[in-house]
């Protein structure tokens, strides 16, 4: 990827209720593309990068505290459409004792679903000037049809300019209630990206097939760049016309939290990428970033814990 500074990420953030069943609950707020835009944000905050989210919001006093949270991290916020009438999703998290998660979504009126309603979004009105794109195959999932094409079709037109666009497969069973479509939607975003993150597991649950099967389908993907993780096992990053490389990953004491890990991994290795590192760099980038965020409780960690050096 070419050493860029304006990247656009879209999809959905939610408040986020962790704790005891019917006891304390802690409130915060998180989302894949979220995540990664906050890691990201961070994590080239000294190096020119501007970072800017695209979503839908309320005009709630929930989502007020959610823009001005992102933006006190450098986050560009003007492509988050605000409506008034309309909510933030809600979600639930509880952690087992080996930092794996369950999740409990309500989420049927989530505000971000209806991005792509009217004649034109910000993020389509701002195409000119987005050098790369960053979306999941959950910013997908939360559209409907309709929603799901316009974004598609922004990909293309920014392709189709010179623009960069990165996919992370982010397979979540629930949000796609059976459809027989599901697939489809997602070869067509892996055919428009120029950078495919792929989870290996949500790949084998995606297609239904074997985990060799599975790696031999990402793999084969037509991205420039493919990068696949699978989780403490090591990641592969598969250059085209290249055979895949094997990055370790890095062992920790204790696995805390798993939430936010692929989403940091991806910052780690964007944040890699627009500063000119080459793609083996930018895996152990993201493996390392990944590596604190599963010390510690929640998608969005301290910024006191992340690392100060970060490359090498």
């Amino acid at each position: 990827m070419d050493k860029t500074s304006r990247i656009a990420l879209f999809g959905e953030c939610m408040i986020e209720l962790r704790g005891e069943l019917f006891g304390t609950m802690q409130q915060n707020f998180g989302g894949d593309t979220l995540n990664t835009a906050v890691y990201l944000a961070r994590l080239t905050a000294e190096a020119g990068v501007h970072v800017a989210y695209a979503t839908q919001l309320g005009t709630d006093a929930y989502s007020d505290a959610m823009v001005e949270a992102w933006a006190s991290e450098g986050i560009d916020t003007t492509m988050v459409k605000r409506d008034e009438g309309k909510m933030p999703g809600l979600y639930t998290i509880q952690v087992d004792e080996h930092g794996e998660r369950t999740f409990y979504y309500w989420r049927d009126m989530s505000a971000a679903k209806d991005f792509f309603v009217g004649p034109s979004s910000l993020l389509e009105d701002r195409l000119e000037e987005i050098d790369v794109f960053y979306y999941s195959g959950i910013s997908l999932a939360v559209q409907p049809a309709a929603g799901r094409e316009r974004l598609l079709y922004f990909v293309e037109k920014l392709r189709a300019r010179g623009g960069k666009v990165c996919f992370d497969n982010n397979y979540r069973p629930r949000l796609w209630r059976g459809s027989p479509h599901t697939v489809d939607w997602f070869e067509r975003a892996c055919a428009n990206a120029d950078m495919a993150f792929i989870t290996l597991d949500d790949n084998v649950n995606l297609y239904r097939v074997p985990e060799q099967e599975a790696l031999d389908h990402a793999l084969a993907f037509s991205s420039e760049e493919v990068v696949i993780k699978r989780g403490a096992d090591p990641s592969l990053v598969r250059v085209k016309g290249q055979s895949p490389i094997e990055v370790p990953t890095f062992r920790v004491p204790k696995v805390v939290d798993t939430t936010g890990a692929g989403d940091s991994f991806a910052a780690g290795y964007l944040a890699a990428r627009l500063q000119g590192q080459n793609p083996e760099v930018a895996v152990r980038s993201g493996n390392k970033i990944a590596s604190i965020v599963v010390q510690h409780p929640g998608a969005i960690i301290p910024k006191e814990v992340m690392p100060v050096f970060f490359f090498g």
